[in-house]
């Protein structure tokens, strides 16, 4: 991909959008024509793309997932990675997942982005709130979304036949907790620092 702006997204359809260009003295300038820009970055998309960029800070050499839950105002609130609780360094702990002992298991000490999410946030009520996770919620994790009543869950990817995910549906189905996969048009967002 071919591109001379800082931040660049590419549509499915092929359709590219430029949301900053090189100006003549090399600094990035908006584009700007005789209306409003057109070509900005939808909310869904904004906010799945912080969870997405949120997941990049995990340490977990096989799972990174990342979290981000937004008000009704479209404020982001709360943000959470997968990764040891905090004090703990990423070297003490095992990052396996497939040993019997199960003091030799991440899975053990691992704290999930979304409870990272849920305790991070800032001293807003979340209630009502609607959390976007690049992982469909574990049961646990529904258990927690549930008691902070949050009122929609949206993820990108989606471990099916999993009994973990299967018992998220249903609590959430019972809760009335609106739980759906993220649907886009674009391809990929592309965030250049030079």
């Amino acid at each position: 991909m071919e591109n001379n702006g800082l931040v660049h997204y590419e549509h499915k359809n092929g359709c590219n959008g430029n949301l900053l260009e090189d100006g003549e003295n090399g600094l990035a300038e908006l584009k700007i024509g005789s209306g409003k820009r057109t070509d900005f970055l939808p909310w869904e998309e904004y906010f799945m793309a912080i969870a997405k960029l949120a997941s990049m800070r995990s340490k977990d050499p096989a799972t990174q997932v990342g979290c981000a839950i937004v008000n009704k105002e479209n404020k982001v609130i709360g943000t959470g990675y997968n990764g040891f609780p905090v004090g703990i360094s990423d070297d003490d702990l095992p990052w396996t997942k497939g040993s019997s002992n199960p003091l030799e298991n991440k899975h053990t000490y691992v704290v999930h982005a979304e409870m990272n999410a849920i305790i991070n946030k800032s001293m807003n009520n979340i209630e009502g709130c609607t959390m976007y996770t690049t992982l469909l919620p574990c049961n646990e994790c529904a258990k927690m979304i549930i008691q902070s009543r949050l009122a929609e869950v949206v993820y990108l990817h989606d471990r099916p036949g999993t009994w973990a995910f299967e018992a998220t549906r249903k609590m959430f189905k019972l809760a009335g907790i609106k739980c759906r996969q993220f649907k886009t048009d674009l391809d990929s967002i592309v965030i250049r620092f030079d």
